[in-house]
């Protein structure tokens, strides 16, 4: 049952300011425009939010209509997390794929083309970029989300990234601080915890974020896990000695802190999400997302009285609660500012050269992004329709499942006839079946960290030695097949450079 407090009083103001919920459904309820009037300054989107860039930007009309230096947030990475595109795949490769090619340039001209759509929208600060440091091959949950394993390579890409999107007006969220790449734990699922001494962390981890302070991005995202070099009692998102010491006082980050989810359950199952967002902002966080499976009034509603119970109890310092609703509030300003700019300079004046709209910078990346490896004979192009048996992995829940991905819409657009199948298991009987006499594309993602996936491959090309094999995922099992096309991702441009390869032409762009 929440408390009953005056939607006018300076302190529920502030508790409500330093939200970032996000609700069901393609229009904005009441309830919500309703806790914007009363001091709601931001609002997370998600796929479930987004039907098509004209509703979109509706959507986000309709809340700048009750409050117009709301900000509107939402995690779109691009390649395999995309929320704009949720439905169909992303236009543009993710970072792994952009890592791969190592050109920083292309690297800034795509942020600045999704940072273009994203205002467009309306959308005014993007979750993203993710500077994790994937130096562990089998972390379930950052993988090509990561630029790549090296610290440098990562930190100028985040850096390329992070101005990209800036330059446009979007205020960028680098994420997952302090680096969540050598987990081997998904924090949506549990607390992953990782024993590295000080000097591994600031050789390795914390380079892409100073980097991109440097770089001056708006905010940084902190990561739910356990970091015991620096705090071994509580996770980064609820450590003062890892948000307020580190992060503010060492790298002397002045910008926007903001929670990764609190509904995870690396915080929630421990904490719950109430006292959790009460010591996130008392450890120096100055945002509380939540939304991406809480998105109602009562979830706002909780968080707004437990913060706000926590000050009149001594628990939270008002000073620091009033600081954090500051800094929401500067950024709000920050990307108001650019709007006005944007609305009195025209559509488009703020968009990098070569970014404008009908470049297809998305799909000159996905191909250059594409390693072609072949086997001990000559490839010859697939010319027929073939069969692609799509061998699928449980998608993480930063993914998601409802994003499609593969090759077999792009080979049949470039083939027509092209069948597909699903399977997560190795019944390779069943694909050689449903293939027939077809030529078969085996897709697989991140098949070094599933067993039954090498198995299947182990079978599928003995029987069937001219099989093309694509992975879409980390690219580190060794190549095989009759030719072997790493994507570096899973985004629909990706697969679509993999189905150009696979037929041996070169479409449209």
């Amino acid at each position: 049952m929440t408390t009953l407090v005056s939607a006018s009083d300076t302190l529920t103001r502030d508790a409500l300011t330093v939200l970032q919920p996000g609700f069901v459904g393609t229009t904005a309820p009441d309830w919500l425009l309703r806790r914007i009037g009363e001091g709601l300054s931001s609002v997370g989107l998600f796929g479930r939010n987004i039907a098509s860039p004209e509703q979109l930007a509706a959507l986000t009309g309709r809340l700048r209509a009750e409050r117009d230096d709301v900000l509107v947030a939402i995690d779109e990475e691009g390649g395999d997390v995309t929320r704009l595109e949720v439905r169909h795949g992303s236009s543009f490769p993710g970072n792994y794929a952009l890592g791969s090619v190592d050109d920083v340039d292309l690297t800034r001209s795509v942020a600045a083309e999704l940072g273009r759509r994203l205002a467009a929208c309306g959308v005014d600060l993007n979750w993203a970029p993710s500077a994790d440091v994937n130096s562990n091959a089998d972390n379930p949950v950052i993988g090509v989300r990561s630029f790549g394993a090296g610290p440098d390579l990562v930190a100028r890409h985040t850096v390329a990234y992070v101005e990209g999107l800036q330059a446009v007006g979007v205020a960028a969220c680098t994420k997952h601080f302090p680096g969540h790449g050598d987990t081997n734990v998904d924090s949506h699922h549990a607390l992953p915890r990782i024993d590295v001494d000080l000097a591994t962390l600031h050789a390795r981890e914390l380079v892409p974020f100073r980097a991109a302070i440097a770089a001056g991005t708006k905010a940084v995202m902190s990561a739910h896990i356990l970091l015991s070099a620096l705090d071994p009692e509580r996770p980064a998102t609820l450590s003062p000695q890892i948000l307020t010491g580190l992060l503010r006082q060492e790298l002397g980050f002045e910008g926007l802190i903001v929670t990764d989810g609190m509904e995870m359950q690396a915080i929630a199952s421990t904490y719950g999400i109430e006292r959790g967002s009460v010591l996130a902002i008392a450890a120096g966080a100055d945002a509380i997302c939540v939304g991406g499976g809480l998105a109602d009034e009562d979830t706002v509603l909780r968080l707004r009285d437990a913060l706000v119970a926590a000050v009149r109890t001594g628990e939270l310092p008002e000073e620091r609660l009033a600081d954090a609703a500051a800094r929401v509030r500067a950024l709000a300003a920050w990307t108001q500012a650019h709007r006005a700019r944007g609305a009195e300079s025209g559509p488009g004046a703020a968009v990098q050269e070569g970014t404008a709209p009908g470049t297809e910078i998305g799909l000159v990346a996905a191909r250059r992004a594409v390693t072609l490896t072949p086997g001990e004979l000559p490839y010859t192009p697939v010319t027929d329709a073939p069969y692609v048996a799509a061998f699928t992995p449980v998608a993480n829940i930063a993914v998601g499942d409802e994003t499609p991905w593969g090759v077999a819409a792009e080979l049949a657009r470039l083939l027509p006839g092209t069948e597909t199948g699903a399977f997560d298991e190795p019944s390779v009987d069943a694909v050689l079946a449903a293939a027939k006499e077809r030529r078969i594309v085996a897709v697989v993602r991140d098949a070094h960290r599933h067993p039954w996936m090498t198995e299947a491959l182990d079978a599928l090309l003995a029987a069937r030695p001219d099989t093309v094999v694509v992975e879409m995922g980390l690219n580190q099992a060794p190549p095989r097949g009759a030719l072997h096309i790493a994507t570096h991702g899973a985004a629909r441009v990706c697969g679509r450079a993999a189905a150009e390869a696979i037929a041996g032409v070169r479409d449209g762009v």
